[in-house]
């Protein structure tokens, strides 16, 4: 059974103004993203800041969200790291925090080849239970997982059950599904590309569009999966605009800067991230007014 189908948020973590985690605001949008329709908490992703938090925050940030979302949906917890054995002890960690899964980006700026990707992975694999999803974004670890490298892993370790796709080749989504019998669980990783990698067998998306939209991503996908291609088509379609803003500088910072816009109040980013340029705000404010969202 797939850890989840639908829409997984890729959720941001809300700092306080000394740029602490704030605990009751991260309790406040889990309670939103459920209410919301969301069908699954992807915590201390690259959405979630996961690479400027400590350790410690980073195991006390997945345990919380586990224990906030008290098993309604499953929690899916970001633990890649460009140390494999950095990446051995959060997966550990994860799953002694009662994760329901883990997501593993690639090993970023080592640039491994790919037998250092089935090596990273399998000793990632062979150290936990939980089911793991390969998160594979070239453009920003330089490191891509090709189809035959994916496909070894999947074949070779139980636990390793789904890929994150964010490589933007609908040509590698393909070949990737060709060499699993379709049985790899394959999520999209580009809010722009949700129906296009649903076509080839996929069966959701990790979204950073669902900060602020949780219940319309639940129901793209939904409709998709449920045989309503042209309606899923259409939604996919009229969120671009948005989507386009929200990743008008490097994510998260627009999806931040976007929720405070609407009253979220989910704080800044820590260094060396950045607030969203003014420039850009007018833009993103006129795309979440037509999108329907309300501001503060």
């Amino acid at each position: 059974m797939a850890l989840f189908k639908g829409a997984g948020v890729a959720i941001v973590t809300p700092m306080k103004e000394n740029l602490e985690v704030n605990y009751e605001k991260l309790e406040e949008i889990i309670e939103m993203q459920i209410a919301g329709g969301t069908d699954c908490i992807v915590i201390a992703g690259t959405t979630g800041e996961g690479s400027t938090l400590s350790i410690e925050e980073h195991v006390e940030v997945v345990g919380a969200a586990v224990r906030m979302t008290k098993k309604r949906i499953p929690v899916v917890a970001g633990t890649g790291s460009n140390c494999t054995q950095t990446a051995v002890e959060l997966s550990k960690d994860a799953q002694n925090s009662g994760a329901d899964g883990i997501l593993v980006v690639t090993p970023y700026y080592n640039k491994a080849t790919q037998n250092g990707l089935i090596a990273h992975y399998s000793q990632i694999a062979d150290a936990v239970k939980v089911p793991i999803i390969m998160y594979n974004v070239p453009s920003r670890t330089g490191c891509n997982i090709l189809p035959e490298t994916a496909a070894a892993l999947f074949q070779a370790k139980e636990n390793i059950v789904g890929m994150k796709d964010a490589a933007g080749n609908i040509e590698q989504s393909v070949h990737t599904m060709c060499l699993t019998d379709g049985k790899l669980e394959m999520y999209s990783g580009n809010d722009d590309q949700v129906v296009p990698l649903l076509s080839v067998g996929g069966i959701g998306v990790i979204s950073v569009l669902s900060n602020v939209a949780p219940r319309y991503v639940h129901d793209m996908v939904m409709s998709y999966l449920n045989g309503d291609t042209k309606k899923a088509a259409k939604m996919q379609i009229e969120a671009y605009p948005l989507i386009k803003q929200l990743f008008c500088e490097v994510n998260p910072i627009p999806v931040k800067a976007a929720m405070n816009l609407m009253g979220l109040n989910v704080g800044s980013l820590r260094s060396p991230l950045t607030e969203m340029e003014k420039v850009h705000e007018p833009a993103l404010k006129e795309e979440l007014k037509k999108f329907g969202l309300e501001l503060a």
